[in-house]
């Protein structure tokens, strides 16, 4: 950070102004865009005492965590605030290039301001401008905040010039070849754009939106609130998104108005399906690009026609992309042939193996950090497979231990009393644990129903080892989290799986380490329910029960676990024709008559005559001479 010659009247060399109370001194700090600060210092106490801070490139205002900074110490102050007048004002809107005719002051103290700061996690660079005021703890700050920045609510961010969808909408999808520099990884998100993410006009409408999608009661929203896991899959679609306009398109200032283009969200869907990516993929980003719509349908003016036009055109598209591109049919020997399967006995007899295997290392070597680390692996896979139905990964990744008496970590739990998903201990002798599951995919369609079971004998004995001393062992090692980490299971960093990826990753490398395959967690369902619907299933638990626990019904077995149903159907009805035949052969035989055939010599027709009556029915004669002629 260093100081800049400036060139404006009245300012003295070394980037010093003076005014009539205070002195003024622009530096530049190295942010991820250049960034300048003006410094106002106190003439009388002769001490820094004030940093305004402002992007050069930002029009309509700050980054959202300096926005959330100035937020913050208003708020301390109870929005008291004076207003700077005469040179001093004049030169502050000169430094700090304020576009805003009557900048506000605000008069907080230095440990607010400090505090403040580091909430909003702003970069080192600008913490290192208080070096000065720091070694001062009585000096006070004064912000220079411009005047949308004190609302006590954020303002709503400007309409585009022109609030409607780009028409013409396309009649067809253009033709689309992946680029030459084609990346996997093309998002905002990802490293060389992610600064782009910060940008004040995208932020704000990413803040807008979220609060539009999020909010429990948003009456101009059609349907329910997102959850967070909904909102962080719209989030990721939003990202993209942008990435592929600014990365392929040239569009250097990504927002989200670029959601007005159906054009580019027509040579976006092009270019997934060149990409290889599945239909549910181009579905859910059409699904959010609708939501996006949704939003700028309720700002003012957005009551174009070209809104319910877009809506229906995206859901024209999303019906055409699911009929072209329908979801490849899979089955256990194609996915076995590809090494993506497992059979229910092979998967449990591994399980097994890691079990016995952790256990009897455990006794012969001791507590250590590699002992510990495969009891705690061997746990994990039996919870997910073997002991119990599959019970959703979600479910396993969210579990907290016994040991922790904190509130529920779920982001979107509302209850106060919930103690989310949880591992208990019931009594210690005899050993009895139950798992609670509060929070689960269908929670809400079942009235908030838990999920409650009592662990097995042998899952319980293997889990209550870990608890003890190797998981204890394990958080010393790692001390990244140390033992405030709550989840029972834990990645090689002691930190929870809160990304089901990485849950995903850890399994199949365990899984290939004990001589299986790179099998995905989430296909444990099917391998278990492939089992228990096959012909040569075991005995075992009821389909309704199991379904129960794995948080859905039996009917969701047959449409989306069971992936064998229609061709085992088939083969089943096929099979049972053969002696339906044999039937039907033997029913005749025991009831038909005896009939015979004779001809008559006037009538083209064939008489069917029963052997033990005389009596004879005819028909119609073909010839004309005929017709009004009848046989008794």
């Amino acid at each position: 950070m260093q100081a800049l010659p400036l060139t404006q009247s009245g300012i003295q060399q070394r980037g010093l102004v003076s005014s009539s109370e205070y002195t003024f001194k622009l530096v530049q700090v190295c942010l991820p865009e250049p960034s300048k600060l003006v410094v106002m210092c106190d003439k009388r106490k002769r001490q820094c005492v004030c940093l305004c801070q402002v992007y050069k490139s930002c029009l309509d205002g700050l980054l959202p965590n300096y926005q959330a900074f100035y937020r913050i110490c208003s708020r301390l102050t109870k929005h008291q605030s004076t207003l700077l007048s005469g040179q001093d004002k004049q030169l502050l809107v000169a430094l700090a290039g304020m576009d805003v005719s009557v900048p506000h002051v605000a008069v907080v103290s230095l440990a607010v301001c400090c505090r403040a700061l580091k909430l909003c996690k702003v970069p080192a660079a600008v913490l290192h401008a208080f070096d000065d005021i720091r070694l001062k703890p009585a000096s006070q700050v004064v912000l220079g905040l411009p005047e949308h920045i004190l609302a006590a609510h954020a303002q709503p961010s400007p309409n585009p010039v022109q609030l409607q969808m780009t028409t013409p909408f396309p009649v067809t999808l253009p033709e689309c070849a992946l680029p030459a520099d084609f990346k996997k990884q093309h998002g905002l998100l990802a490293k060389p754009h992610k600064h782009l993410v910060h940008r004040a006009v995208l932020a704000q409408h990413m803040g807008e939106f979220k609060s539009f999608s999020t909010s429990p009661f948003q009456l101009n929203r059609k349907g329910i609130a997102h959850s967070s896991r909904t909102w962080q899959n719209s989030e990721k679609h939003v990202y993209l998104f942008l990435g592929y306009c600014h990365h392929y398109q040239q569009v250097s200032q990504p927002t989200l108005q670029l959601f007005l283009s159906s054009p580019l969200i027509a040579q976006f869907v092009s270019f997934h399906i060149a990409a290889g990516h599945s239909q549910l993929y181009i579905r859910n980003f059409l699904s959010c690009a609708k939501c996006v719509l949704r939003w700028w349908q309720s700002k003012p003016g957005g009551n174009h026609p070209s809104f319910v036009e877009g809506l229906e055109w995206l859901q024209t598209l999303g019906l055409q992309v699911a009929d072209q591109l329908p979801r490849p049919s899979k089955d256990p020997k194609g996915l076995a042939d590809i090494g993506k399967w497992m059979c229910a006995a092979d998967l449990v007899h591994t399980i097994h193996g890691a079990e016995q295997q952790s256990q009897a290392q455990m006794q012969q070597q001791g507590v250590t950090v590699e002992t510990s680390r495969d009891m705690h692996d061997a746990a994990l896979a039996a919870m997910i497979f073997s002991h119990l139905p599959p019970v959703r990964l979600s479910c396993i990744r969210s579990l907290v231990g016994p040991a922790y008496l904190g509130p529920c970590l779920h982001p979107d739990c509302k209850e106060p009393s919930c103690e989310g998903n949880r591992l208990s201990i019931m009594s210690e002798s005899p050993l009895l644990m139950r798992i609670s599951l509060p929070h689960h995919k269908n929670a809400r369609k079942w009235g908030k129903a838990v999920i409650e079971l009592n662990v097995p004998s042998d899952l319980a004995q293997l889990l209550h080892t870990y608890l003890g001393a190797p998981r204890k062992a394990l958080l010393e090692h790692h001390l990244l989290i140390g033992d405030a980490c709550p989840y029972v299971f834990m990645d090689m960093h002691g930190r929870g799986f809160v990304a089901a990826a990485v849950l995903t990753l850890y399994w199949q490398k365990w899984l290939v380490s004990r001589g299986g395959v790179p099998m995905n967690p989430s296909m444990c369902r099917q391998v278990f329910v492939d089992e228990r619907q096959s012909d040569s299933a075991t005995a075992g638990p009821s389909n309704q029960g199991a379904a129960m626990v794995m948080g859905h019904s039996v009917k969701q077995w047959d449409k989306w676990y069971d992936m064998q149903y229609h061709p085992r159907l088939a083969q089943n009805a096929v099979d049972g024709m053969q002696s339906w035949r044999a039937a039907m052969l033997q029913s005749h035989t025991l009831a038909a008559p005896d009939l015979t055939l004779s001809t008559a010599l006037h009538c083209g027709h064939v008489l069917v005559s029963d052997s033990e009556e005389s009596q004879y029915q005819s028909c119609c004669s073909d010839s004309d001479s005929d017709i009004d002629i009848e046989l008794d």
